[in-house]
């Protein structure tokens, strides 16, 4: 069985029906299970109402003529229609659509009008296969579908979307709804087409998927959550860990104090800002439960960071994208301590990158936006293979930020976080996930665990609270996340 929390692309979407048919489930019965599940969907969401199934040639088409077979049969209003020519059809598909011709009559061709005084679209035109661009009366079609207004359920992704990387093909279907199958795909998670696929549904239809292996994880407890640190009787605040968060001077502090109320607030059973002394009363008076630590030159930082206390410190928030910054960031790395480095220290290697990713010596988190990623690395292709190279190239582990985070290792691993809401686009949301990580990576997690349990852990924060979320919240937050992680 693939983990429970794998992510498939197209080919290992297919290796995965072939493998089942292989071990003695027909490509009928694999039909037949995908139809089922999708109208049962449909009849646990909907009440019965007029039905469009939009048919493609191939065996998202067979799905769909299954799906409309299964509703007649449960007194529903279908009209069943196909985009292509129907001579085209073949294998289990075309047993599918006699099947329902056989009791229900003959199968219409898509006419834009067939959308008016419908309620619903079941979309069954292109499957997890689709590589080509979409064209001609197809995209005319989906963008008619798209321009109704109407409710839509999508058989296994959003007609038009690339399974592998999320790419709209020229135009795609806006799903309300997705019913997929075996795993989620790539594309159900990656920017642009998470946003086309609307509530994601996962169905086992009889694909075990045991002869996969999966390079893709969606980010969830399933993944990092037996890497926790549970405290225990015995635990004392230095046994939880010591943060430092290296602070921003005057004008700048509100970052720093983002920072360090996420680690705090993660578990960290000590923080400490590092400050000038001018900016210390400033840190002091407004951080109760976190301690200040004065440093005004390198060597003090230097003394700090070879305290056998210190277990992880962040740098970046606030911290301004200098030489100062630089230097701070490479005596961190030195140190070979759990860091996170973010923002600024990101910044501050813009003109000469080679310098930071060559002196990554211990365990290294990376958190860079989109912004910030392009000054450091030059890759093409989609989001998770840059994250991917990035990882590779920095010997770090990679947090590509954005409403599709992805957390890259070095060692080829990448989770991909689909649980971010909206509200997290607001300013210092991305200092205290910085915090957050730095928090685990000081308990002890590992830095990929570490990371994945962070991006996590901040967005369902987030969630929680919802509309009017400012920076401020997230931490207040977190202990109802963890009290779920921890139960």
């Amino acid at each position: 069985m693939l983990h429970a929390a794998a992510l498939l692309d197209a080919e290992q979407s297919r290796a995965a029906d072939r493998a089942a048919i292989t071990q003695g489930t027909s490509s009928e019965m694999l039909m037949e299970n995908a139809g089922r599940a999708v109208a049962d969907l449909i009849c646990e969401t909907y009440e019965p109402c007029n039905t469009l199934i939009v048919c493609g040639t191939g065996n998202n088409g067979g799905d769909g003529f299954v799906v409309a077979r299964l509703l007649r049969e449960r007194n529903w209003p279908v009209t069943v229609c196909v985009i292509g020519n129907d001579n085209a059809i073949e294998g289990a598909a075309i047993l599918a659509l006699h099947k329902y011709e056989e009791s229900y009559g003959r199968t219409l061709m898509f006419d834009e009008a067939m959308l008016h005084n419908q309620s619903l679209v079941v979309d069954a035109i292109y499957g997890t296969g689709l590589s080509r661009g979409v064209a001609g009366a197809t995209r005319d079609a989906i963008d008619a579908i798209n321009a109704s207004g109407l409710h839509v359920v999508s058989i296994d992704i959003p007609s038009g979307v690339n399974a592998s990387n999320g790419e709209v093909m020229g135009t795609a279907i806006r799903a309300t709804h997705t019913v997929t199958f075996v795993r989620p795909k790539l594309g159900h998670v990656l920017l642009p087409g998470k946003a086309y696929t609307g509530g994601l549904h996962v169905f086992d239809i009889g694909i075990a998927g045991d002869n996969v292996r999966p390079d893709y994880f969606l980010n969830s407890p399933a993944l990092w959550a037996h890497n926790l640190v549970m405290p225990t009787p015995e635990s004392h605040k230095y046994s939880r860990g010591h943060s430092l968060v290296i602070g921003a001077g005057l004008g700048y502090t509100g970052a720093t104090k983002l920072g360090a109320l996420g680690a705090l607030r993660a578990g960290s059973g000590l923080v400490s800002v590092v400050c000038a002394p001018d900016v210390l009363p400033v840190y002091a008076s407004s951080l109760t439960s976190v301690m200040t630590k004065p440093a005004s030159s390198l060597k003090q930082l230097d003394s700090l960071l070879e305290d056998k206390n210190t277990s992880a410190i962040l740098i970046g928030p606030g911290c301004g994208a200098n030489e100062v910054t630089r230097e701070k960031t490479l005596r961190i790395l030195a140190s070979k301590k759990p860091c996170v480095i973010d923002a600024d220290a990101l910044s501050a290697f813009k003109s000469s990158p080679k310098t930071l990713f060559g002196a990554v010596a211990g365990p290294v988190v990376l958190t860079p936006h989109e912004g910030e990623f392009s000054r450091l690395f030059q890759f093409d292709g989609q989001k998770h293979e840059r994250a991917r190279d990035a990882a590779e190239v920095s010997n770090s582990v990679v947090v590509y930020k954005g409403n599709d985070t992805v957390i890259a290792a070095p060692d080829g691993r990448i989770a991909i976080n689909a649980e971010a809401p909206v509200w997290l686009a607001t300013a210092g949301s991305g200092d205290v996930l910085s915090g957050i990580i730095t928090g685990l990576l000081a308990q002890g997690m590992p830095a990929f665990e570490a990371a994945c349990a962070g991006v996590w852990i901040h967005s369902r924060a987030a969630a929680i609270f919802g509309p009017g979320l400012i920076a401020e919240d997230i931490p207040a937050s977190v202990p109802a996340v963890l009290k779920t992680l921890y139960s």
